[in-house]
Parts: C-alpha cells; sequence; structure tokens
C-alpha cells in the first residue's frame, strides 16, 4: 500500500521540467491534499465536510471525477503514513502566487466552517498551513473572516 501511496505522489506531485499545464495540475494536486487533511484535523469526518472538499476541488482546480476518487481514497491511506505537510507546501511555495495563496486559505476555512464550527484542531492546522506557505498573518485573519462573514 505504502508503494501505491508514494508511486501516486512521484507522478501527481513531483514537479519536473514538464510544461506548465503539467507543473500547475501537480500544484493543484498538493493543494487538495492539503484541504483533505483538514478535514481530518477534528478527528470527525463529517459528511458535508467531505461535500465542501469535492466542492472545493471540483470547483476551483477542475478535476475530474476519477482523479477526484483517486486523490481522496490515496490522500485517505496517506495520511495514516504521513509525518508533514511539507511535501505539498513546498509545490504552494514554488508556484502560487500570494492571490492564489490566499484563495486556498479561503477554501481551507470554508472546509472547516463546513459543519458549523471551526475546532481548535481545524484552526491550528490552518495558522500551520498558512505559516508554511508564507502566507502574511494578515491573509490568515482576512482569509478566516471572509467565510466567515459570507
Amino acid at each position: 500500500m505504502l508503494k501505491k501511496i508514494q508511486q501516486f505522489f512521484k507522478d501527481n506531485l513531483e514537479l519536473s521540467n514538464n510544461d506548465s499545464s503539467t507543473q500547475q495540475h501537480k500544484v493543484d494536486l498538493a493543494a487538495a491534499a492539503l484541504l483533505i487533511e483538514l478535514s481530518r484535523a477534528d478527528f470527525d469526518i463529517s459528511s458535508i465536510e467531505q461535500q465542501a472538499i469535492e466542492q472545493a476541488l471540483v470547483k476551483t482546480l477542475g478535476l475530474a471525477q476519477t482523479e477526484l476518487n483517486e486523490l481522496i481514497a490515496l490522500a485517505e491511506a496517506e495520511n495514516q503514513q504521513a509525518t508533514s505537510l511539507y511535501e505539498f507546501t513546498r509545490h504552494i511555495n514554488e508556484a502560487y502566487t500570494p492571490e492564489q495563496k490566499f484563495e486556498l486559505l479561503k477554501a481551507l476555512w470554508q472546509v472547516a466552517v463546513a459543519d458549523g464550527e471551526i475546532s481548535k484542531y481545524e484552526d491550528h492546522l490552518i495558522r500551520k498551513i498558512a505559516d508554511l506557505i508564507y502566507a502574511p498573518h494578515s491573509d490568515f485573519i482576512k482569509s478566516k473572516l471572509a467565510v466567515i462573514n459570507n
């Protein structure tokens, strides 16, 4: 199982000298993995959060249903083995603009509030991701307020 997970992330998340659309697709998959990781932060995986993730991935990343299903299944298995967010956040740092990072933070908050409450674990994980992608603290706060006030 671990080899299958590693191969998926190697095939889909490693940046190489491929064309820019392929690189962007790999970065978007890293962002999707962060959304999936967030849904597990409060140890209560609700169907509402799963729907919020799926909507965000389809809307913002344009993933096909087969890619979406594969990513979710592998991310669930990878969650058991993960020791760091770095493998995902480094791709975000290499390719995302500050505006894209802000939109990622908003998507994370949308998943966090989907079940009606933001747990301390979700808040902590989003803060950690914001730090790892070098988003200013003001963007962390603005993105939270933008989602809560909608």
